[in-house]
């Protein structure tokens, strides 16, 4: 009731949210996590990059630090959030940074002459006090938000209605083999007026750290632990199976800050291989580490969503 109340304010104008003069992409969703915003900000980071100066404004979540932080070549993970982190180590020509409050985010950017030409606010779907002019929706495949329940029943952390802001529907994380009639059928779940796009996730072959690349292939006979620490495991647990791997699985929740006795465990493990965003956080900490590099990967369409996009940030020309 409080979230629904809430939402009623904003629409009416009650509660206030404030416009910009320039492009503001949103890329968030209904749940409560794990349906693929950082890669799919990764995404739009790239395709982007390529003809606006662009950036990434995040709340920088479960971070150390408080208030406004501009991501340099001396932050930390700890300072900015693994997500940011990840971003700005993939990135380091986008501007990133961190605040909690949006609009003194933006304000503070402005000030310090590091506004780019875009910018994208990561996980703000709900932060209403800014209006942005473009807001991507994402949705699990297994789990759309229209099949969803409020917490604690379900997922959601917002209102179905709620879609109705969106430019455009993601659905993220689909099987490779989705047919065209699975596709018919997911967008008349959602009975939705926008644009239905349909991703899936694209595992690298090789497993990276800094220092080095290894084949995927190559940990068929070799013994090692898998970490992890995001919403949503089961898809790469899944993926590594399909490989034909064996491993012992260590499991913490979203975004753990590893305390110094995991850190021992860890260090006592023979090999490791974990995501980024677990990366950015243990890899000052421990060896033989290294994280299986993801991307999105449209099934279809994706000159349409790029198009949607480029059109969006014409308009302010």
């Amino acid at each position: 009731m409080v979230v629904w109340c809430r939402n009623l304010l904003f629409d009416y104008g009650v509660l206030k949210s404030k416009s910009y003069d320039f492009p503001i992409i949103v890329i968030g969703n209904l749940s409560v996590g794990g349906t693929g915003k950082t890669p799919m900000t990764a995404y739009v980071l790239d395709v982007l990059g390529v003809t606006y100066k662009t950036g990434v404004l995040s709340r920088g979540y479960k971070r150390k630090s408080e208030g406004f932080v501009l991501a340099d070549n001396a932050v930390t993970a700890d300072e900015i959030g693994d997500e940011p982190y990840q971003l700005y180590s993939d990135f380091p020509e986008a501007i990133v940074a961190v605040d909690a409050d949006r609009q003194h985010g933006i304000a503070t950017l402005k000030e310090k002459n590091t506004l780019p030409e875009v910018l994208i606010l990561d996980d703000a779907y709900q932060h209403r006090k800014v209006k942005a002019g473009f807001y991507a929706l994402l949705t699990t495949y297994d789990r759309l938000y229209i099949n969803d329940f409020m917490l604690p029943t379900g997922n959601l952390r917002d209102t179905k209605n709620q879609a109705k802001r969106a430019s455009c529907i993601i659905v993220t994380k689909c099987p490779h083999y989705i047919t065209e009639e699975e596709k018919a059928k997911v967008k008349q779940k959602l009975g939705a007026n926008q644009p239905v796009y349909f991703t899936t996730i694209s595992y690298s072959d090789t497993v990276v750290n800094e220092h080095s690349e290894i084949p995927l292939k190559n940990f068929k006979d070799k013994a090692f632990t898998l970490v992890t620490g995001i919403a949503k495991p089961a898809y790469l647990v899944n993926h590594l199976k399909s490989e034909g791997l064996q491993f012992n699985h260590l499991d913490f929740p979203d975004h753990h800050n590893f305390t110094d006795k995991e850190i021992a465990l860890l260090a006592e493990q023979e090999c490791i291989i974990t995501t980024q965003k677990d990366y950015v956080r243990i890899k000052d900490k421990i060896s033989k580490v290294y994280y299986l590099p993801i991307k999105t990967k449209f099934l279809g369409a994706e000159e349409a969503f790029v198009n949607q996009l480029h059109e969006f940030i014409s308009s302010y020309k």
